[in-house]
């Protein structure tokens, strides 16, 4: 009995840490979401996919890039009338929509990444610095935005290819 004790105390104690959480920041519980997202494994981010993720998510995500809710949800080519429909219901994003949101929140998580293993993150912002980067025409697509490639999973991984040649010195 004391064995299943023990377990319960550890996530009574945890969820007691973790409560402060809630009160933290818009930014900061963005960050956090960011950051699981991107270091998490592919199983469970299928499974985040398949479950789907809170359509609030748009919005939050859009404030923590800096990027207009509007901007976001064209480049991501979503409805933005099932968006707000979904987050006014507090309902969840369907897997095709919770694909291409989570993919921009594992692009952030990647810029993230990369900074910190190339230097000193203090004071950067990854996910504005994407917003930013994003809607800037680039030479490797063509003078393409990579913001209009963000709609499809094959678009993704090509911005993701883009953003591991800058960090790699390659032509980008």
């Amino acid at each position: 009995m004391s064995a299943t004790k023990a377990p319960s105390a550890k996530p009574t104690a945890l969820a007691t840490t973790a409560q402060p959480k809630p009160v933290a920041d818009a930014a900061e519980r963005a960050d956090i979401a960011i950051t699981q997202s991107y270091r998490s494994d592919p199983q469970q981010r299928i499974e985040l996919i398949r479950g789907g993720i809170p359509a609030a998510r748009v919005s939050q995500l859009s404030s923590r890039m800096g990027m207009s809710k509007e901007q976001l949800i064209h480049s991501l080519r979503l409805s933005r009338a099932a968006i707000n429909r979904k987050e006014r219901d507090g309902a969840l994003l369907s897997s095709d929509e919770s694909e291409r949101v989570l993919g921009v929140e594992t692009l952030i998580g990647m810029v993230q990444s990369m900074v910190e293993e190339s230097g000193n993150p203090e004071g950067f912002d990854a996910a504005r610095w994407l917003a930013t980067w994003l809607v800037q025409p680039l030479p490797a697509l063509g003078g393409a935005t990579p913001a209009s490639y963000m709609d499809t999973f094959e678009g993704q991984k090509l911005v993701a290819g883009l953003l591991s040649m800058m960090q790699s010195g390659a032509y980008a």
